[in-house]
């Protein structure tokens, strides 16, 4: 799995929305275990404190739970899983139309150019 990190925020929270973007597109399925904070560090080239940290932030967010015996397992709770879904496809409807913007289109224009492209 490919981790992109770069100096535009705190690194814990890129790994925190990497994270929840694989947890919400599949990557990582409802009920199943994510895998040791150690590896996922390893993986992506960072301290554990700092993946710990982004872990304990899916925690607050609810996209996981620790378990003792099992690590950590996402969330089963699809209405979870929606709610993030949805605010992160606001995310990119806003950075969508915020560059459609600085090309000069209105939000309307932005969409009817949006459909014509969804038809081709």
């Amino acid at each position: 799995m490919e981790w992109r990190l770069d100096d535009d925020r705190p690194i814990w929270q890129q790994l925190t929305q990497q994270l929840t973007r694989r947890i919400i597109t599949g990557g990582y399925p409802p009920g199943s275990r994510l895998p040791p904070v150690r590896e996922l560090a390893a993986q992506a080239g960072v301290n554990p404190n700092t993946m710990q940290r982004a872990l304990a932030q899916l925690e607050q967010e609810g996209l996981a739970r620790a378990d003792r015996t099992a690590g950590r397992l996402v969330t089963q709770d699809t209405e979870v899983l929606e709610r993030v879904r949805r605010a992160e496809a606001r995310t990119v409807i806003r950075q969508y139309l915020d560059a459609m913007a600085a090309l000069g289109y209105n939000p309307d224009r932005a969409a009817a150019l949006l459909r014509e492209e969804e038809v081709k």
